[in-house]
């Protein structure tokens, strides 16, 4: 059996510090600096594109290469009008849920600093009971305590600006990690700690490993379309959330049977490359690592589609973390599926030979 990787402090570190940094969508350059920084030592050389993906990078050199992947934005709002008396609608960036933002805080991101505000909502004494008006787009609005539209802007606010929650790091019963953004910038943590393995642990690869913390998943996968088509891989493996599917409200006819602390999720889709995909079971298996499986219709809606259909197909499969509460500023994720999923991307390119086609054509 492979040696567990325990997250050492370093790790723990790193991975509080990154999830607790505000990395919205189309302004994630601050998080690929701290992700940077963690992975420098590890790695051969960088490549960075001109929206701000990161990718840190073994064995330049090599004509095979390897991607593995997670992606580094979060969801957001962002401003987009300001009424008379000084209060702020917004719409989203990404897939922002307006069933959660009744009463959260949040922070505008403005060139002056952040300007604190909260999302209001009016009282339950106020509301007509006989038919309750649910949160939408038209209706949530933000406060920032100002009386006019000339305050807010004097603070810096402007039509444009881009608005996150604050919500933290926390562990609740010593190994359920919550924070917002935990989609999917642990999965740039788990390819750093990837990255930190190979190194510590004095490995060799025969071919080039890219290692790539892709922008902007949550519009429609547009880093991954990007660097994909810079690097040109043979191979990507590619890690993301899905969905814990225990908890209350949740159809596992529709949504299939996944949950936290089972293990990583292997999925089956088109955009999946099978023999890719068997020989990550198979890892599994040999290593003893625990794994739970995924079927999913059409897309991954992941960055595997984008890497599996660029440069005239690329062999991909997806790895994913079983996840609560999606899309909220309480995802919860298993202390042991994130060491197991580290495990599964690291075992799994070890067994991996260069020129290695996946081919069904042999």
């Amino acid at each position: 059996m492979a040696a567990k990787p325990v997250l050492k402090k370093t790790s723990m570190a790193f991975m509080e510090r990154y999830l607790n940094n505000a990395s919205p969508t189309g302004y994630e350059a601050e998080g690929q600096k701290i992700w940077m920084d963690y992975v420098r030592p590890y790695v051969d050389t960088f490549i960075t594109d001109t929206y701000g993906t990161a990718v840190g990078v073994i064995n330049p050199d090599a004509e095979f290469k390897v991607v593995i992947e997670g992606h580094s934005d979060e969801i957001s709002w962002y401003v987009n009008y300001i009424t008379d008396n000084g209060l702020i609608y917004v719409i989203r960036n990404g897939g922002s849920d307006h069933m959660i933002a009744p009463s959260k805080r949040v922070h505008i991101h403005t060139k002056k600093g952040i300007v604190k505000g909260v999302f209001g909502w009016p009282a339950i004494h106020t509301r007509n009971r006989d038919k309750e008006e649910h949160p939408k787009i038209d209706n949530l609005h933000i406060d920032i305590g100002c009386d006019t539209k000339a305050q807010v802007e004097e603070m810096g606010v402007h039509v444009g600006c881009v608005i996150t929650y604050p919500d933290e790091f926390i562990i609740l019963n010593e190994n359920k990690f919550v924070c917002r953004a935990i989609d999917n910038r642990m999965g740039g943590f788990m390819i750093a700690e990837v990255a930190r393995l190979l190194s510590e642990n004095k490995k060799k690869l025969p071919f080039g490993l890219y290692i790539t913390n892709s922008v902007q998943e949550e519009v429609g996968l547009r880093g991954a379309e990007m660097i994909t088509n810079t690097i040109k891989p043979n191979i990507a493996i590619v890690t993301d959330v899905c969905h814990d599917t225990t908890t209350p409200m949740i159809n596992k006819r529709i949504e299939g049977e996944v949950q936290i602390g089972k293990g990583p999720v292997v999925t089956y889709a088109p955009a999946v490359q099978n023999n890719l995909r068997e020989h990550i079971l198979d890892t599994a298996e040999k290593n003893q690592i625990p794994f739970q499986r995924l079927a999913s219709s059409r897309v991954t809606g992941t960055d595997t589609d984008a890497f599996a259909y660029s440069n005239g197909g690329v062999a991909s499969a997806l790895i994913s973390l079983p996840l609560r509460y999606m899309h909220t500023t309480v995802e919860m994720v298993h202390k042991d599926d994130v060491e197991n999923v580290i495990r599964l991307i690291y075992e799994s390119l070890l067994t991996i030979k260069n020129n290695e086609t996946f081919s069904y054509f042999k």
